[in-house]
């Protein structure tokens, strides 16, 4: 679908869907998508790997004096067409999908320098627009001005089976009931946080998907852009 240049925030509750449903959005428009998730979770791996994060927890000072280091951009898998992650040029796709990562990110994402960091990152792959992007604090702190934002919310329970048999899939040995501890704490600390909580825009649009379809939520979103389009179109020619 061709169109205007929009630029689409999603933000929401971990293990939303959040991602598959911008991804979604961004084949159909032809758009560039943008993880910002995947930012805050490769960021989380460097530290892992670089002795950051260890048996006497995280390290604050010595990450914020490498993030001039950390450089995380995207590309296309030809195999799959689908975006992967790149950490100083390294895929890092699976690797920061591992609930180690899941465990830590919340705690790195609460630091100012590296929220602000990776905002000036964000806001560099954006461009002039023609993006979706998915994360906690999209439509209210890196794109405020977003032409369409939403906020995805599902019920803690169907979030955790939905993490739980992802990560099965996987072959991890976890139980239910620690993943679902993951995603209660993970909403404790991401709405709790000092800087950029996660809170939904006043002018977002809630999608509360407990119990619709990835059709049902495409369906949706199609109707809410087609009309973000027609009101542009509308705008453009009262103005010439």
């Amino acid at each position: 679908m061709s169109s205007p240049s929009l630029i689409i925030a999603v933000d929401g509750y971990s293990s939303c869907g959040k991602s598959t449903f911008a991804k979604a959005i961004a084949r159909w428009l032809g758009y560039t998508y943008i993880d910002s998730g995947a930012m805050y979770r490769a960021v989380t791996l460097y530290a892992m790997e670089n002795g950051i994060i260890g048996e006497k927890g995280l390290d604050r000072k010595k990450l914020i004096a490498a993030l001039p280091e950390i450089r995380i951009s995207f590309e296309q898998d030809p195999a799959t067409g689908s975006s992967v992650t790149l950490l100083n040029g390294r895929n890092v796709e699976e690797k920061i999908r591992s609930l180690e990562v899941s465990q830590w990110v919340s705690e790195v994402s609460r630091i100012r320098e590296v929220r602000e960091h990776l905002v000036q990152q964000q806001r560099r792959l954006a461009g002039h627009g023609g993006v979706v992007m998915d994360g906690r604090d999209i439509g209210t702190v890196v794109f405020p001005d977003a032409d369409i934002k939403i906020f995805m919310t599902a019920r803690p329970e169907v979030r955790a089976q939905r993490r739980y048999k992802e990560l099965k899939e996987k072959g991890v040995e976890i139980t239910f009931e620690e993943v679902l501890e993951n995603v209660r704490e993970r909403d404790r600390i991401d709405s709790g946080r000092e800087v950029s909580p996660l809170k939904k825009a006043d002018d977002a649009l809630v999608l509360d998907n407990s119990d619709m379809s990835v059709e049902e939520q495409m369906e949706w979103i199609k109707e809410v852009i087609r009309k973000k389009l027609e009101e542009k179109e509308k705008k453009d020619a009262d103005r010439s």
